[in-house]
């Protein structure tokens, strides 16, 4: 059984592949050792509400590509070090779901920072919501080693679940 994703387009500015971004998200839990019992909500918003979300929870102003809100304690990922937190996968019948929190991205400012940045729009859009989902599980890139750390881990998701074919996303 996989983790439950459930993606919610919100704004009309974009187009967006909801479920290839499902997709994406439960292999990208899978290999972060978050296999069963989990779920995550991924929201594709318009800019004035990911502005609006920016400042309050971050106190940032105007619109930014992704934010992450976690809901439980991060569970810890299947490589690198431990961060903490319960992890559940296996075989987890009867037990609550746990709810790794909300992935929020908007398609409009992916779109503008996708030639510098990943390079194509769908590109952009899977990197963003890999980011996301591993600032949930605990990751951070606030020191060096820690964004190395990250970028790596988002390359080598990102060349296994969006372009298998070796036209994995660029490193940002």
């Amino acid at each position: 059984m996989s983790a439950e994703v459930f993606v919610a387009n919100e704004q009309d500015d974009r187009p967006v592949d909801c479920g290839r971004l499902a997709a994406l998200a439960e292999a990208v839990l899978a290999d972060e050792g978050i296999a069963s019992s989990a779920e995550l909500s991924v929201l594709l918003v318009d800019e004035a509400t990911i502005a609006s979300l920016n400042e309050r929870f971050l106190g940032h102003e105007g619109p930014t590509d992704v934010l992450s809100f976690p809901i439980e304690d991060a569970p810890a990922p299947s490589s690198g070090p431990p961060v903490g937190g319960p992890t559940r996968a296996g075989g987890d019948a009867g037990i609550a779901p746990l709810l790794l929190g909300d992935v929020v991205i908007c398609p409009q400012v992916a779109w503008r920072n996708a030639p510098a940045h990943a390079g194509t729009y769908e590109d952009e859009l899977a990197l963003l919501l890999v980011h996301g989902i591993l600032h949930l599980l605990g990751r951070d890139h606030e020191r060096d080693d820690e964004a190395e750390e990250m970028e790596a881990r988002e390359r080598a998701l990102l060349a296994a679940h969006h372009r298998p074919d070796g036209g994995g996303v660029p490193a940002p």
